[in-house]
């Protein structure tokens, strides 16, 4: 629903977007000590942050929820920024998020989780990704990231367990059909790395959000 508080927090998310692709760009340094110019990723990040905290209040009509919610997807929009740009998903954003959502859920104030769920979303969000890096690790280093496993650990533990399984089969079919656009276009080829990083939040902001 376009409400007035709908509309300006996706005017503020889109404005974050921006600030977190400049934050991307230069954070953590690189090496060489270079920064990215604007480029395809810096509407990528304002999209995603526009829909993000526009999405908000639809979905939470509780101040505290919202709140939280609305802190968490913030912290994806940076992460999606920073892996973009670093193939990296910052320790120092995903390890905090995990506790911090188990103790919303302890707290009974997460109304994705209900008491009666969670003790299914704390062993779905450490066995799936768990699960998942497993199975990557004959497709060599990077197929799925350690990053990976953080962040769907507190995918799994906001959004419950139906929503975090869902969020990956959404991110795996948007990965497919860029991947599928980029070797037609030969913008890449079969041996180019692909950070899926970006994919997962995409499918957790989706999960989130939209899936009841």
């Amino acid at each position: 629903m376009l409400t007035p508080i709908a509309i300006l927090l996706g005017i503020l998310g889109a404005a974050w977007g921006f600030v977190a692709d400049r934050i991307g760009a230069r954070w953590p340094a690189h090496d060489d000590g270079s920064v990215r110019s604007i480029d395809w990723r810096t509407p990528v990040a304002v999209v995603t942050g526009a829909l993000a905290l526009g999405g908000l209040t639809a979905r939470f009509a509780e101040p505290v929820p919202a709140a939280v919610f609305g802190a968490y997807l913030v912290a994806l929009v940076l992460l999606l920024a920073t892996d973009l740009d670093q193939r990296l998903l910052p320790d120092v954003i995903t390890l905090p998020a995990i506790p911090l959502a188990l103790v919303f859920d302890l707290l009974g104030l997460n109304p994705l989780v209900p008491p009666g769920v969670l003790p299914i979303a704390i062993v779905v969000a450490i066995a799936v990704p768990g699960l998942m890096y497993l199975i990557s690790i004959p497709f060599g280093a990077g197929a799925f990231g350690q990053g990976d496993v953080k962040l769907l650990v507190s995918v799994g533990l906001l959004a419950g367990p139906f929503r975090m399984f869902s969020g990956v089969v959404y991110g795996a079919l948007l990965a497919g059909v860029v991947i599928v656009a980029l070797l037609a276009l030969r913008r890449i080829t079969l041996k180019s790395y692909i950070p899926f990083g970006p994919f997962l939040i995409f499918g957790a902001v989706w999960a989130i959000l939209a899936i009841p």
